[in-house]
């Protein structure tokens, strides 16, 4: 049965209309783990099913966020545009990640057909059935030490879901980027530039002496923090408002030598966002760590902003779509 239903959705890309199958479909793919390949199929999806949605980005690839050893390859998957984990099965985690759906999971539909994500789905009967397997799935053995609750997700899983690491020499990645949709020519042109010149600053540090290295061999796009303590900021902004990013220069000022911000990193691919106008999405305040699987309670809640979120451009067009997390003292009330 897998193989009929992948031979019917193989190759899904950008923009492509899909349809969710139905809760008993899906579960005649999955093992006794709940997942197909390694890849969990989650609780919070169920409520996708029958439901239709343009495929966002095939999901080929993936930054390690677990162990930070580079990018990893992923098998006949796709993200679902919009379509992201609500966290309600999982201790109520607001990471908001785009789901994973293998494209079994999936029917391709007649473009023609109106896409129905945001409301009138097809409805399709629920047999629970597999709730309690999904449920179950959800919970990794309990900390020994402490017996603290550890979660189970897709994104604590994805290494077992794509094992094969991708070296940064690898073209194919580069091809299946402009195959699929997911990036266009010149977009992937600069990626592997800005790639090439990153590995040779990553060796420059290893092989040069200090007074050959460029910008002191840090990676492009350069940030450079000086601050021993940061400082901080509180606006308590809440859903809703409109915010300014503040300038790069700004920003900066507020960063230590790693560039973080009272523990929270502030990442180069959210500099093209820097001087623009976005709504407050919500306040995050618990997130899953993916290496532990623990819930972390943050000290200083953070902030989303509506469609403000990585592309990938620094990482080799990673397409997972995660949102930034933005400290108060980036932004201010417009």
């Amino acid at each position: 049965m897998k193989q009929l239903l992948h031979h019917e959705v193989a190759g899904l890309r950008a923009g492509d209309l899909a349809e969710v199958r139905g809760e008993d479909e899906i579960l005649a793919t999955l093992d006794e783990r709940g997942e197909l390949d390694g890849l969990p199929f989650m609780p919070e999806m169920l409520q996708f099913c029958g439901r239709r949605f343009r495929v966002g980005k095939r999901a080929m690839k993936l930054c390690d966020t677990i162990n930070g050893h580079g990018m990893f390859r992923m098998d006949n998957a796709v993200h679902l545009e919009g379509v992201r984990c609500d966290g309600q099965a999982h201790g109520g985690c607001q990471a908001a990640c785009l789901v994973y759906w293998k494209e079994v999971w999936l029917r391709r539909v007649d473009d023609t057909a109106p896409a129905n994500g945001n409301g009138a789905a097809r409805p399709r009967p629920r047999t629970g059935a597999s709730l309690p397997l999904l449920s179950a799935a959800t919970r990794k053995e309990p900390d020994p030490a402490t017996g603290e609750t550890r979660y189970a997700c897709q994104a604590t899983e994805l290494l077992r879901a794509a094992p094969e690491r991708i070296p940064p020499w690898d073209l194919k990645q580069y091809v299946d980027d402009v195959r699929s949709t997911n990036a266009g020519p010149l977009t992937v042109l600069r990626s592997v530039a800005v790639g090439a010149f990153n590995e040779y600053q990553d060796l420059s540090v290893k092989l040069l002496p200090r007074w050959l290295r460029i910008h002191q061999g840090k990676r492009f796009p350069f940030l450079d923090g000086t601050q021993r303590r940061t400082p901080t900021g509180t606006l308590g902004l809440q859903p809703g408002e409109l915010v300014r990013i503040k300038s790069k220069e700004e920003i900066v000022k507020t960063l230590d030598t790693g560039n973080r911000n009272r523990g929270m990193k502030f990442d180069a691919e959210m500099l093209k966002y820097c001087g623009r106008q976005a709504r407050v999405l919500g306040r995050v305040e618990r997130i899953i760590d993916e290496p532990t699987g623990r819930m972390v309670e943050l000290k200083n809640p953070c902030i989303v902003l509506e469609d403000v979120v990585c592309v990938g451009d620094f990482h080799r067009l990673c397409p997972r779509g995660t949102y930034p997390y933005w400290r108060e003292i980036w932004l201010e009330r417009v």
